[in-house]
């Protein structure tokens, strides 16, 4: 049996459990710094497996990170989340101290694993990741393109009263407002969504889904969303451990492609046992690519941004 380990038993984290769990994809330890609360909702799914027959075992633990001893992939979802007026980005120097102390821990037990990562501002936290860890560029892996891509697929489906079976949409860039629904690249049944909707409404769908993550947001009021990154998560999970080399929107670390140097951004990549094992490179027009270095931009002054941090802690 493979083994997942998850960092972080909030809403998002044990939803990623949970699912894993009742695919029985793999082993699962799930880690967090709240005593006790990893072990009771470890033990809460684990009551829950006579029903459907789930064999995989999962099990608890109070910041005990040599329980990540062995695995195949860590997924990091620890961090604080956003509140009510507040950006992904307005996490930054919180969620980069934890996502730094989180990535030292693991690279002392699981120094052979992929990194999903998944906490807030997500492009900005894989670079903590891959510089932290030492990993290789495709051993980090962040979670972004996926949930933004099928919340821009849910959105379609409702407006033109469809499955949502029948809508494979792509949106590239950094998981935040510069991110890149891509229409062209958008279809139903194998047709563009620029044949099938107005483009007044394309662009509304397309606002909807950058800000999907702050609908949920100010909804909820004391949280942000955990269902939808939890189902992209694990589908990325999936890829990998089975070897599927499926492709998927992921942020990664660019190294001249799309002619874009050293930063992480959502683009289309190849998943398997390896990790990010190809990244594909799509045709974009002038306007796309654009709005691509654009995202890019946006990213690398996160990552300033951060080092600049960094000088003034020390």
């Amino acid at each position: 049996m493979k083994k997942v380990t998850i960092i972080g038993a909030g809403n998002v984290g044990a939803t990623i459990a949970m699912k894993i769990f009742e695919k029985d994809l793999a082993d699962i330890a799930l880690i967090d710094v709240v005593e006790g609360l990893a072990e009771g909702k470890a033990l809460d799914m684990k009551e829950s497996a006579p029903i459907k027959g789930h064999n995989a075992n999962i099990r608890g633990y109070t910041k005990d990170y040599s329980a990540a001893e062995g695995s195949d992939i860590v997924i990091i979802t620890a961090g604080i989340t956003r509140k009510p007026g507040m950006s992904r980005d307005d996490l930054l120097s919180k969620n980069m101290q934890i996502v730094e102390d989180v990535v030292k821990e693991v690279v002392k037990f699981a120094s052979e694993s992929i990194l999903i990562m998944v906490s807030n501002p997500l492009d900005a936290m894989c670079h903590v990741a891959y510089e932290v860890s030492g990993f290789q560029r495709r051993r980090v892996i962040g979670m972004a393109g996926v949930l933004d891509s099928i919340r821009f697929c849910t959105f379609i489906a409702e407006e033109l009263n469809i499955s949502v079976e029948n809508v494979q949409a792509l949106v590239l860039g950094g998981h935040g407002d510069s991110m890149v629904p891509l229409p062209r690249y958008t279809t139903v049944c194998g047709m563009p969504i620029i044949q099938l909707i107005n483009k007044d409404k394309i662009e509304k769908l397309i606002k909807r889904t950058r800000e999907g993550g702050a609908e949920i947001v100010s909804l909820l009021k004391t949280g942000s969303a955990y269902y939808a990154p939890a189902a992209a998560t694990v589908e990325m999970v999936e890829a990998i451990l089975k070897d599927k080399k499926k492709i998927l929107p992921c942020s990664v670390l660019l190294k001249g492609e799309y002619g874009i140097e050293d930063v992480f951004l959502g683009v289309p990549v190849k998943l398997g046992q390896k990790g990010a094992e190809d990244i594909i490179e799509i045709d974009l027009n002038k306007e796309e690519i654009e709005a691509l270095h654009n995202s890019a931009e946006h990213v690398r002054r996160l990552v300033e941004k951060m080092k600049q941090l960094r000088t003034n802690r020390t």
